[in-house]
């Protein structure tokens, strides 16, 4: 009778868990475009790129077709795999929608993944059942990067699928999970560390049990060779490469051994934002709390799991902390692989070792008794409450960031088109104190971007533009320099600020740029969120200011003279 009672109980949870993770996503589908969401990797980027590539008619293309509407033909490899699903849902969807639906499809999947790796293979107990449902709620509810997808949320559902292998107890349900999962994650954002780390585990078990496994490893390799085929045309530009990209010239081993430490703090306590757990305020102190009550006990094997876990996420700030650490250059010089690829990410492991580490740690706790489970019940629901209050909606609105509405300006941006009064397709434009993703958006072809990669002469030729302002602020000329991604009009009195809104007092006094250059690469006009007082005298002509109410920004069209 208690063993039904308890599956009853646990089946509610569960149905009660599902209703509240379609509460936490509602906004986004009650109020559309009218939606506050994260602008950083997000707005700025990704979004733009699907709409973009959709729009040019490429999605299919080769390998060498380019798209005229950025940096005068950006290359179509740039933008990935045309066998993402998420690519499908922006091409079949309008943008808010796209998002919201991807952003539930995530989370429905991260909320199974983890229900089904702690019931198998962790919290089997029966009366325990809240452990498995709460954190496999609150993983779900986590802010991840949204066009990473499955990429970290969908690791728990692969390690319940290779774990299960691995216990040779697979059935054609955790083969096709392993499968289907590359159509909606990301390979270099996520599972090619997690897939090295089960190549990890699979080495340690050979040496350890002396037994090859072959369904085990023959699945790490299914899941490897299909991630391979779907990233096609990232294995090409990384393998093959026709020419240099700016990820030639990446610096990212810059820190020193001080700065390195506390990095792996600040990456310990607070996370990374590709990778928000949230686990500062309930999670990490219950971990301390566990690992001192585990430290005067015997250790039995939850235990030892739970020093496993705890010591594997410390390992895994240091590594990627330290992989900036200054060290590392000469090696990172001699082979260009280690600077074109960021193996700082297998940080991105983190997550799901956090909250592994949360539902073990709050097992360990749980079976003490009566007491500590009230307490384990009390941290479940608080760090449920923080994922709430950190909801998207919430979050940047409290912060007066703008909606999707008032970022992309599309009504604004059709009045500057009409006012031009010309195919967009016949001049190009630059932004200042705006990213340049808003005029993509809405159709313009933008000599400034914010790319993955893009040929390394483009970068060099853009340059000329912009040499003056990036002599005058060092920040700005190394960031251009030695990252260079955000190929930007940067402009030294405005600093690594992108966007200006309508209500900002600042003005640009002694604008330097090379409008000749600009003039040469195809350039027309600069869309400007700020006035430019010195305009005429660098040979801009000042022609009008732009001021909607559904936008977030004003913008003053310049005429290169």
């Amino acid at each position: 009778m208690k063993k039904e009672t308890a599956m009853n109980k646990e089946k509610t949870l569960l149905i009660i868990a599902f209703l509240l993770l379609l509460a936490y996503v509602s906004p986004m589908f009650l109020l559309g475009e009218n939606s506050h969401i994260r602008v950083h990797d997000n707005l700025d980027s990704n979004i733009t790129w699907y709409k973009v590539l959709h729009r040019s008619g490429e999605l299919f293309g080769s390998s060498h077709a380019v798209l005229p509407q950025i940096i005068n033909g950006l290359p179509r490899n740039t933008f990935g795999t045309e066998f993402s699903g998420i690519q499908w849902l922006y091409g079949l969807f309008p943008t808010m929608l796209a998002y919201s639906l991807s952003q539930t499809i995530t989370r429905v999947f991260a909320l199974i993944g983890m229900y089904l790796l702690l019931k198998k293979h962790f919290i089997k107990s029966k009366d325990a059942y809240a452990i498995r449902v709460l954190v496999s709620l609150a993983f779900a509810l986590t802010p991840f990067w949204p066009s990473g997808m499955l990429s970290t949320l969908g690791q728990p559902l692969a390690l319940w699928a290779f774990l299960t292998i691995r216990n040779r107890e697979g059935t054609w349900k955790e083969w096709l999970t392993l499968l289907l999962l590359p159509f909606y994650a990301s390979f270099v954002l996520g599972f090619f560390f997690f897939l090295a780390a089960m190549g990890l585990l699979w080495l340690r078990d050979a040496v350890k049990k002396r037994a090859w496994n072959m369904p085990f490893l023959s699945s790490i390799a299914a899941m490897t060779a299909v991630f391979l085929l779907i990233e096609y045309r990232l294995v090409d530009s990384l393998l093959f490469p026709e020419a240099p990209t700016s990820r030639n010239e990446f610096l990212s081993s810059t820190l020193s051994f001080g700065h390195s430490i506390r990095l792996t703090l600040k990456n310990y306590t607070l996370g990374h934002t590709h990778v928000m757990t949230l686990h500062t305020f309930v999670i990490l102190p219950l971990s301390f709390i566990v690992l001192w009550i585990v430290a005067r006990n015997q250790k039995g094997k939850l235990e030892k799991t739970f020093l496993q876990l705890f010591v594997l996420n410390l390992l895994l700030s240091i590594w990627y902390a330290f992989w900036f650490y200054k060290g590392w250059e000469p090696l990172k010089e001699k082979f260009q692989l280690l600077n074109t690829f960021n193996f700082a990410r297998f940080h991105f492991l983190r997550p799901l070792i956090i909250y592994l580490m949360f539902a073990v740690g709050g097992y360990v706790l749980w079976k003490r008794g009566k007491a500590w489970k009230k307490f384990v019940w009390v941290c479940l629901v608080l760090q449920l409450l923080v994922l709430f209050i950190a909801n998207p909606e919430l979050y940047y609105r409290y912060n007066h960031e703008p909606s999707v509405k008032e970022f992309y300006a599309v009504h604004q941006f059709d009045e500057i088109s009409r006012y031009i009064g010309k195919p967009k397709s016949s001049y190009r434009v630059a932004s200042i104190g705006l990213h340049p993703s808003i005029a993509q958006y809405n159709g313009f072809y933008t000599l400034d971007t914010y790319n993955n990669f893009y040929p390394l002469t483009y970068k060099h030729e853009f340059r000329k533009i912009i040499a003056k302002e990036l002599d005058k602020n060092k920040k700005l000329e190394s960031y251009y320099d030695h990252w260079g991604n955000r190929c930007y009009v940067f402009v030294s009195e405005l600093g690594k600020k992108y966007d200006y809104r309508k209500d900002s007092t600042k003005k640009i006094r002694h604008l330097q740029l090379n409008i000749s250059q600009f003039k040469k690469m195809g350039g027309r006009y600069i869309f400007s969120a700020v006035p430019i007082e010195n305009a005429e005298s660098d040979g801009l002509h000042f022609l009008k200011a732009f001021n909607d109410k559904q936008s977030a920004w004003k913008v003053y069209v310049y005429e290169a003279k």
